[in-house]
């Protein structure tokens, strides 16, 4: 038998939300939303998709590893194509930069109850990771990590906003936290969410890109808002040092024809990206409102998706197991050290309306998690 390291052995493979094929077939349910994966609800960029098919015919060559999307990206962001990598989702290009800039010793930092992918990556990488206590609201405590910080850190992660609570550091937070990071820690934010965030709080989110730090590297992707997260396509900024570091180990034809086509196409649709934020904000606020009606409190989301901390993980899977029965799907969160919270994706206003009219026949019928919901929330 091959020995497998221990910190491979020990890990749980990672469990997307559950498909509504699967759904249909165990439940014999036609009707299915799913709202667990914080996916697009108006679908893929109409562009991308057209842009897909025109590059169809030439899949017989090799992709030029994602210059051309590199190019593009780099004009729109007034960088040049040295400050930019481009990868099989925003997660390859997290991975490649943990593998390129992680040595024997080095150490990371995070906050607990982020993103399930970092927290895979980091502990399939052998080294330590420290995840600290969220602050209170379920933020990312920038005064803990800067506290945390030791000479063998190596990188830390912020994904802002966070996966799964929807929260996000602040501008001033963001500047406050940068002055205090050593000029040898990689700090790597996740804005997967970007265009969301930045619609839905432009005073206080901070775009780390603005900035030009020579330490950060931020994570962008067209999983999202651009809704082609079939393809897996992401993109990173920073320096050219760290760019030219991360190319040297990285696969030689990633992304491929396709996905590059796909990226390239949604950054010309700009009309797309204004229906899906106001799709989004729309939707948002009519959760977050109606969920208040309810007296459940959730954490402040810039994303597109709330959380919900229902205290126990026990009234977590009867709470999805009732929106389930229901031909809703949402999302618990054990995978991401929140196994008394659930997460619902925002979708579009019909599909909005269903979900709360659901959650309302649920609590209705199921008082005690109804008062669970409400405790939990701070009412």
């Amino acid at each position: 038998m091959i020995q497998v390291p221990k910190h491979i052995e020990t890990l749980s493979p990672y469990k997307p939300g559950k498909p509504i094929e699967e759904v249909q077939r165990e439940l014999g349910l036609t009707e299915i939303i799913k709202l667990a994966s914080n996916e697009n609800p108006l679908g893929p960029s109409p562009l991308s998709v057209k842009r897909m098919t025109e590059h169809a015919h030439e899949l017989h060559y090799y992709p030029n590893g994602g210059l051309s999307l590199r190019e593009a990206l780099a004009h729109r962001h007034q960088l040049k194509t040295e400050n930019v990598i481009c990868g099989n989702g925003s997660e390859s290009v997290l991975q490649l930069a943990l593998r390129t800039f992680l040595d024997d010793g080095d150490t990371m930092l995070s906050c607990d109850g982020t993103f399930v992918g970092f927290l895979v990556l980091a502990h399939a990488s052998g080294r330590s990771v420290t995840l600290l206590p969220q602050a209170e609201g379920y933020r990312f405590d920038v005064q803990a990590i800067a506290a945390a910080i030791r000479p063998d850190t190596k990188i830390v992660y912020i994904a802002n906003a966070n996966n799964p609570t929807g929260t996000h550091i602040t501008r001033e937070e963001f500047e406050w936290l940068m002055q205090r990071v050593p000029e040898h820690v990689l700090v790597i934010f996740d804005e997967a969410y970007f265009e969301y965030s930045i619609a839905a709080d432009p005073d206080t989110y901070p775009d780390s890109l603005h900035y030009r730090f020579d330490n950060v590297l931020t994570l962008r992707t067209f999983s999202k808002i651009y809704g082609i997260a079939g393809v897996r396509i992401g993109y990173g900024f920073a320096h050219s040092d760290i760019i030219r570091s991360m190319l040297k180990i990285k696969l030689p034809f990633e992304p491929g024809t396709i996905a590059q086509s796909a990226g390239l196409g949604a950054l010309d649709d700009d009309d797309f990206l204004r229906r899906s934020v106001q799709c989004n904000n729309e939707g948002l606020a009519f959760v977050s409102a109606s969920l208040a009606e309810l007296h459940i409190n959730v954490p402040r989301s810039v994303a597109n998706f709330v959380m919900l901390d229902c205290g126990t993980a026990i009234r977590v899977a009867d709470l999805y197991d009732a929106l389930l029965h229901r031909g809703i799907i949402t999302r618990p969160l054990q995978g991401f050290n929140l196994p008394h919270c659930l997460r619902i994706s925002i979708g579009t206003m019909e599909q909005n309306r269903r979900c709360l009219d659901a959650l309302r026949d649920i609590l209705h019928t199921q008082p005690q998690l109804h008062e669970a919901l409400t405790a939990s929330s701070g009412v």
